[in-house]
């Protein structure tokens, strides 16, 4: 037979330790050992339980009292110590004792391991449950503001019952399975363990007569229309809340919240860097050499662009105030263009010969990229 442990020793406590000490160390270790979070551990289920006989003893003044004057042979059959009571009890009780939860729900033992009814009030009213929709709008949209509405099936208010779940003059009574507790307790072998209960599914009550169109729910599945205002310079992944638009609650509890997370679409011209926006151009020839004035695009319109004479292809040109809009704010971005020189193509005799005299022409003073370039490659082959 095994040798039982010192209950002091199980607590990992000096033996004068007071009862919130013990309590301490009980709750500390409990939680550790807990079943429900060692599965495949028979070794900690063990632990839980001779957790839960040292808890019971010690916690208990003439127990204790007896077990340091006799040992573990006080509780031995026919023991000093041994009273009228006989055997220990369910360590489980004993934890949700310790824990501050006996059986009602919604205490420290069901944050741990679930269960109980926190969520749910004592008519059976349950808050309905968020829901998020995904929502794609162009960059012009994000830029402008605008407003949307969107389509979406979804668990609403019952017309019938107007949400109660319940027949004309039907009452709330107390559940027959969990007897208005909200769970049932299940054994395993030595333990028990709590489960919400299937019927009133932790409410403690359930309808006499249920709805017939929404067995009791006080909602039914329908397709709602929900308007999102979006607000101008959101940007992508960012979240909208709709207060109310998400699932009603079951027997007239609270709507839940619809939250919309919005996507921009890529653009075909414009590159978005966050209230800035970038595109390239194509710059003419001639306009790159002589200099001139191009249309460039914004999101709402076209504006002119100086070019000054022998603009590179490549260069990079500011507008100002023509980017994104702030978020909730009067600050706006600007507009990067990029021009890229455009050479032409399938060139007719007469174009082909003035290029030719046009390059006869130009000397070293009008080509000093070219110039620079090659002093370089002088230098690296030198």
């Amino acid at each position: 037979m095994t040798k039982k442990r010192d209950y002091y020793e199980i607590l990992i406590i000096e033996r004068a330790a007071s009862e919130d000490e013990i309590k301490k160390a009980y709750r500390k270790l409990a939680v550790k050992y807990h079943p429900d979070k060692n599965p495949d551990d028979v070794e900690a289920e063990e632990r839980f339980k001779e957790l839960g006989e040292a808890y019971e003893v010690l916690m208990d003044a003439e127990k204790r009292a007896a077990y340091d004057r006799y040992g573990h042979a006080a509780f031995q059959q026919g023991g000093m110590g041994a009273g009228g009571g006989g055997g220990f009890h369910d360590p489980f009780d004993l934890f949700r004792e310790a824990f501050g939860n006996s059986g009602g729900g919604g205490g420290i033992f069901d944050q741990f391991f679930g269960g109980g009814r926190s969520a749910t009030d004592a008519s059976g009213r349950q808050r309905g449950s968020d829901l998020r929709y995904d929502m794609q709008i162009t960059l012009e949209e994000a830029a402008l503001g605008c407003e949307k509405e969107i389509e979406l099936r979804k668990l609403d208010t019952c017309d019938t019952c107007e949400g109660s779940g319940a027949q004309k003059g039907s009452r709330v009574v107390t559940c027959p399975t969990c007897h208005g507790r909200g769970q049932v307790i299940s054994s395993r072998g030595f333990f028990q363990v709590a489960q919400t209960c299937p019927q009133c599914h932790g409410a403690g009550t359930i309808v006499e007569k249920p709805c017939q169109s929404c067995h009791g729910e006080g909602r039914v599945e329908k397709t709602s229309r929900v308007k999102i205002k979006i607000p101008a310079g959101i940007d992508t992944d960012s979240r909208l809340r709709s207060t109310k638009g998400g699932e009603a609650g079951v027997r007239g509890g609270a709507h839940g919240d619809l939250y919309v997370v919005v996507h921009v679409k890529e653009h075909d011209v414009f590159v978005r860097e966050g209230m800035d926006l970038r595109c390239e151009v194509p710059l003419p020839f001639t306009t790159a050499a002589l200099g001139g004035e191009i249309r460039v695009p914004t999101l709402t319109s076209a504006v002119s662009l100086k070019i000054p004479p022998g603009t590179q292809s490549g260069a990079s040109f500011r507008l100002r105030g023509h980017g994104m809009p702030g978020l909730q704010s009067s600050a706006r971005g600007d507009l990067f263009t990029r021009v890229e020189v455009e050479v032409p193509t399938r060139l007719n005799s007469e174009q082909r010969e003035a290029l030719t005299q046009f390059a006869a022409l130009c000397g070293e003073e009008n080509t000093p990229i070219h110039k620079s370039f090659y002093d370089r490659l002088k230098d690296f082959f030198t």
